[in-house]
């Protein structure tokens, strides 16, 4: 009678909650949304009296319900790996529909602000500000884009696995947005 083999020692990436490649990506996305903070910190001070006036040229508060927007969608993301405690399957699905939901609300408001301030003649070429403003929030907005896809895979593919991968990208997002919204629309 041969002994089982002795199990390795559990690696330091073996409690990561979904898949290597996914925490990999969400990293790599970190990196990017970081280095363009820092390019628009950067260049704002060189001109901090530009940068103020035009972000007196968006509307916070806008921002803001769509930070508490996205944080509840986090929020029931998260409810979602519940799964793994015996939630029932239908439940995590409607969690991760309801994050899917609010995703969208978000991009709603998010593109009838973009709308207003097309309306108002703001592109990328109006300052510094506005090109840091849209490139920033519209590589955001395609990440939300990204993670209702990805929700709407996790949901239907709802192994427990797949769920924490699907839920950690969306609180990737989440993060993303909870620093871009006060170093675009509060900072001055």
């Amino acid at each position: 009678m041969h002994a089982p083999a002795p199990k390795p020692d559990a690696g330091l990436l073996d409690d990561l909650p979904g898949e290597l490649m996914m925490w990999v990506l969400i990293v790599s996305e970190l990196l990017v949304f970081g280095a363009g903070l820092a390019a628009f910190l950067s260049v704002r001070i060189s001109d901090p009296a530009g940068f103020a006036a035009a972000r007196a040229a968006l509307d916070p508060a806008l921002a803001g319900i769509n930070t508490v927007v996205l944080i509840t969608s986090g929020f029931l993301a998260a409810r979602s790996l519940d799964l793994r405690l015996g939630l029932k399957r239908a439940a995590a699905r409607w969690h991760l529909a309801g994050a899917m939901l609010l995703g969208a609300v978000f991009l709603a408001i998010k593109f009838q602000e973009y709308a207003a301030k097309a309306a108002e003649g703001i592109s990328t070429d109006t300052h510094a500000f506005f090109t840091f403003y849209y490139l920033l929030t519209g590589f955001h907005a395609a990440h939300v884009v990204a993670g209702i896809v990805l929700l709407g895979l996790v949901a239907w593919k709802d192994a427990p696995r797949n769920i924490e991968a699907g839920a950690a990208f969306w609180h990737m997002v989440d993060l993303v947005w909870v620093l871009l919204f006060p170093v675009i629309y509060v900072l001055g």
